[in-house]
């Protein structure tokens, strides 16, 4: 959430920004409403001066046995008591409706970050490894599971409908070995710290990572009003909300193995076969919690380590700089991973790496405290897909597929399959 006394002083700066993000200006509607909670609130406090002067003088009077004059004063603190009830609902009322405003605006873009209105003005910062060199036909990866008889839709569907997958045997193990793996390598090689949190969460958390109040419809809620995360990122990112952290403790790095749950609202007609888009998915978050000097840098160090990923799986990648138009709510800047994906020859995302600096912080109300200075500031926050399992499932299947169907294990992950190196046609 973006700060109104930075909006008061940079109203020309928030405006260029939302154009950037093809959004309309704000800026004078934002200052107009401020300076009507500044007044309501001023207003209050010359009430409250007023009668707690006006009782001393009533004491004085009386003394002074002025009954006139005390009258007259008990008459001006009955009728402010009378009048005060009523400011307070307004300034409450103008309160919220500036922080719902405030709430829903997006994060600023860094001026690094290329200006655009879709993905179409993404750029491509680096391409990594090279596609399979093999000749047989390429297949989707819902042709080599169906083929394989490990991998089924129908059954699926009539659990739950669509845009979900049952995996069997040697592919759910896979699944399952690329969620170990990623956890591994992250823990064991890149200092991140493993959490295991709640997948349902109340709406203080929701808020606070930005899901809530823009997002309600891409969110599965509880019928006790608790939200199913869509991303480990609000369990993770909440775990220093209203909390005070000392600077020399900084960074925190998080990471965890959990189901995502998204509704896909927006996407009807969209990747509708395969698992690529689904509504319960396996995904290794990566959360960092920073200050503000060293945020950038963390967010070279969070992609480089999500790129890791995709390094020993021996996949082929890129990395692209979302424009403007195209990156998140509360990013700042987004890099994207997207791997190949020889069935439908092209590339997909896998994995977006997002700095957001003090945006979510500033919401869930999480300061540090550094020793040279006494003053509190909101932390800032990263985060990332280390990565999406269920996409990276599809890449292996894909990438690693035989001539006769079946798919090689990759080397990384072997040792997770018990020494299997091929997964072939059920029998």
């Amino acid at each position: 959430m973006l700060d109104i006394k930075w909006v008061r002083d940079n109203p020309e700066a928030l405006d260029a920004a939302l154009a950037k993000r093809s959004a309309p200006a704000q800026a004078a509607s934002l200052i107009a409403l401020d300076e009507k909670r500044r007044g309501l609130v001023q207003a209050l406090q010359d009430m409250q001066s007023r009668r707690n002067s006006a009782s001393k003088e009533i004491g004085a009077a009386m003394a002074q046995k002025n009954a006139e004059l005390a009258d007259r004063l008990k008459a001006e603190v009955a009728e402010l008591k009378t009048a005060m009830p009523a400011l307070e609902d307004q300034t409450r009322t103008v309160d919220a409706e500036l922080l719902d405003v405030l709430s829903r605006l997006p994060n600023i873009p860094l001026e690094d970050v290329p200006v655009g209105a879709d993905e179409h003005a993404n750029i491509v910062t680096r391409t990594i490894g090279a596609r399979p060199g093999w000749n047989h036909k390429a297949l989707e990866h819902f042709e080599i599971g169906e083929a394989l008889g490990y991998m089924d839709f129908e059954r699926a569907a009539k659990l739950s409908g669509s845009r979900f997958t049952v995996l069997t045997g040697p592919l759910a193990r896979m699944e399952r070995a690329l969620g170990q793996f990623m956890i591994d390598l992250h823990t064991g090689e890149h200092g991140y710290t493993e959490v295991s949190s709640p997948l349902m969460v109340r709406d203080d958390a929701m808020f606070g990572t930005g899901q809530l109040p823009k997002f309600s419809e891409e969110l599965f809620r509880t019928t006790d009003g608790r939200w199913l995360i869509p991303t480990a990122e609000v369990t993770l990112t909440n775990l220093v909300r209203e909390e005070i952290v000392e600077a020399e403790k900084l960074p925190l790095r998080y990471t965890a193995l959990t189901p995502s749950f998204r509704s896909e609202a927006g996407s009807a007609g969209r990747d509708t076969r395969g698992m690529l888009r689904q509504h319960q998915f396996w995904k290794c978050e990566l959360v960092s919690i920073t200050d503000a000097e060293t945020s950038i840098d963390e967010h070279e160090r969070m992609t480089a380590c999500a790129e890791e990923v995709l390094k020993r799986l021996g996949l082929h990648y890129r990395v692209l700089t979302l424009c403007t138009g195209d990156m998140g709510f509360g990013a700042r800047k987004t890099y994207d991973l997207e791997v190949w994906l020889p069935g439908q020859n092209t590339f997909r995302e896998v994995s977006s790496c997002s700095v957001c600096g003090d945006f979510q912080g500033r919401r869930m109300n999480a300061r540090y405290r550094s020793k040279d200075e006494k003053a509190l500031k909101f932390v800032h926050t990263l985060n990332g897909s280390g990565t999406a399992v269920g996409r990276a499932l599809i890449a292996v299947m894909e990438n690693y597929l035989n001539e006769d169907g079946s798919v090689t294990v990759p080397d990384v992950l072997q040792p997770y399959m018990g020494g299997l190196t091929r997964i072939e046609a059920a029998r």
